[in-house]
């Protein structure tokens, strides 16, 4: 079974029981404590902890989605028969509407839809702190499932994405001894402090990996030699070792999904993964000499084989495949001097690795695989402490430099490392400001802000909204925002009362706890008295719009269920 039909079957599967399908989120969450997306489950966080109501969003209380799903903690154990680093999960959801009966039956039911025996299946045992799931146990034996096993925490209870958030115990299908489906059921809440505190609305949570499955419906020995992977196989030169083949491929798919959504290279965060990915394809592709049209090739299809499921990647394309282009050629520069001072070192360690990374860019994981015997006490936790000592060195000496003036800028939602990027996030800043009035006034009133994260490279602005932008309102709200520009509106702070400010029609983000005193900053023309926006601040702006530049929109995308996420930039 191909896996486009797989893809179909699962959906169709879980819609004719009364899910409503829901698009995938994007790989770049909303969610501060986590980098990439890893679950299907963190774009329904709010449906768990009763903060949103599933049946006004979707109409329904159950929902199923194919997400796409990325985890760092694999990139050095890619190129073995089992790990990647993008992944596809399966997953239906439940917030309120069943539970641990109904959910245990559609494993047992889809399983049987598409003629696969389950093996075994694994339910928590219990500790001090939670009791053990004897009702899963209980339906599965019910199902004739003979073998059940009990295990600890580590293995059946499933902890929160990030620091705190929905958790509970779970139940895992195995199939020809592998994991194929893990069936989590959400009845507490993990503080910050890692206490639990049962949830008001028990929760269903699953996660079938996509690559796991396709192995053994295809009845393939390892997820490498299904069709989500051997195509791309295929294009490298047959004499390049199969390690370096997986490595080359999933590092070129995940590079590809996570530039389609809007992430690009950078030493900081998310963008720091992705160069990591893109430099060690490139160090690859000098060291086994591969033509230059192999990887572009491979980008291609992978845009074109998962393109009709995910079709960001057909509209991406191009700048996509530019992307790549424009990091290869800034870091070919270097990669041949960073090779041969590699060579010379005698005993790799990490102060060595990170200065090997900081002058010539060679990623850690290409550092340890060349380095051989010189870097065998060379770790992945001792590379980070340098990174980490590193950006506090920075830090400081930035801060020394231009005196404490508050130039060094981290809010949450603005980040500058120095001066310049100071410049440029303030004008981004108004701009983003300028982008929420525009957002009203072409798609309606009732728009709402639902976060914002602005950094010197662009601004990323989430709004509640329930469907797609159109091209032309993407462009009406493009030319508004620079209509306000080309005026040279002024910007003006005042300062009042909350309450005050809440009367005289300033917006302000719902999810923003503010003090007694706010600041108030409005854009108006005074030739005209034209008010074009008046929001609660606490951030650094232009005096007048003029600066900011023109103002384009890279991209308009879904962020999650019922939320829109714009990215824009100022030129």
């Amino acid at each position: 079974m191909e896996s486009k039909e797989i893809r179909k079957k699962f959906l169709e599967f879980f819609e004719k029981r009364g899910h409503k399908v829901v698009p995938s989120s994007s790989l770049i969450p909303d969610d501060p404590s986590v980098l990439l997306t890893t679950a299907g489950m963190q774009q329904f966080k709010l449906y768990y902890i009763g903060k949103a109501d599933p049946s006004k969003d979707f109409g329904a209380k159950n929902t199923a989605s194919i997400q796409k799903s990325f985890r760092t903690s694999d990139i050095d154990e890619v190129g073995d028969d089992s790990h990647d680093t993008f992944f596809e999960m399966l997953g239906n959801f439940s917030f309120g509407g069943y539970f641990k009966k109904e959910a245990i039956q559609y494993g047992y039911d889809f399983f049987k839809e598409m003629s696969l025996p389950i093996d075994f299946v694994t339910v928590f045992g219990g500790d001090k702190e939670v009791p053990a799931d004897e009702e899963s146990e209980k339906f599965w034996k019910e199902l004739g499932v003979k073998k059940v096993e009990k295990r600890g925490r580590e293995d059946n209870f499933w902890g929160p994405t990030g620091n705190e958030g929905p958790c509970g115990p779970t139940t895992e299908i195995y199939v020809n001894g592998v994991e194929i489906w893990n069936i989590v059921f959400n009845q507490y809440y993990q503080e910050s402090n890692k206490t639990l505190k049962p949830l008001e609305q028990n929760g269903v949570d699953t996660g079938m990996g996509f690559e796991r499955l396709a192995m053994v419906l295809q009845k393939k020995k390892n997820i490498f030699e299904t069709d989500l992977f051997a195509p791309f196989l295929e294009l490298i030169p047959k004499e390049i070792p199969d390690r370096q083949k997986r490595i080359i491929v999933d590092h070129l798919r995940g590079s590809t999904f996570l530039l389609a959504d809007g992430l690009r290279p950078s030493n900081k965060e998310a963008g720091y993964i992705l160069r990591r990915l893109m430099r060690r394809v490139f160090v690859y592709e000098k060291l086994y000499k591969i033509p230059t049209h192999i990887y572009d090739a491979i980008i291609h299809d992978i845009v074109h084989e998962y393109g009709e499921f995910y079709q960001e990647l057909l509209r991406e394309n191009n700048a996509v495949r530019e992307e790549f282009k424009k990091e290869g050629e800034k870091f070919y520069k270097t990669l041949e001097r960073g090779l041969k001072e590699l060579e010379k070192i005698s005993e790799i360690s990490s102060v060595s690795a990170f200065k090997l990374y900081e002058t010539y860019g060679l990623p850690f994981e290409i550092i340890k695989e060349l380095g051989g015997q010189k870097a065998a006490t060379l770790t992945r936790d001792g590379f980070d402490e340098e990174f980490k000592k590193h950006q506090e060195i920075s830090r400081a000496g930035l801060e020394k430099k231009f005196g404490g003036h508050g130039l060094i800028l981290d809010t949450g939602e603005l980040k500058a490392a120095n001066k310049e990027e100071l410049k440029k996030v303030t004008r981004l800043h108004t701009a983003t400001h300028l982008l929420n009035a525009a957002l009203r006034k072409v798609l309606g009133q009732d728009i709402r802000q639902d976060g914002s994260d602005i950094t010197a490279e662009r601004t990323r602005f989430d709004f509640t909204f329930p469907r797609k932008l159109t091209p032309e309102e993407v462009k009406m709200i493009e030319e508004l925002v620079n209509s306000a520009v080309e005026k040279n509106m002024q910007v003006i702070k005042e300062e009042m009362d909350y309450q005050d400010a809440i009367k005289s029609g300033a917006l302000h983000f719902f999810k923003e706890k503010y003090p007694g005193r706010v600041n108030v900053y409005t854009v108006s023309d005074p030739k005209t008295g034209e008010i074009f926006s008046k929001e609660l601040c606490g951030g650094p702006h232009v005096s007048h719009t003029g600066e900011i530049g023109r103002f384009k929109i890279i991209k308009e995308e879904s962020s999650s269920a019922g939320v829109r996420r714009i990215r824009a930039v100022v030129e």
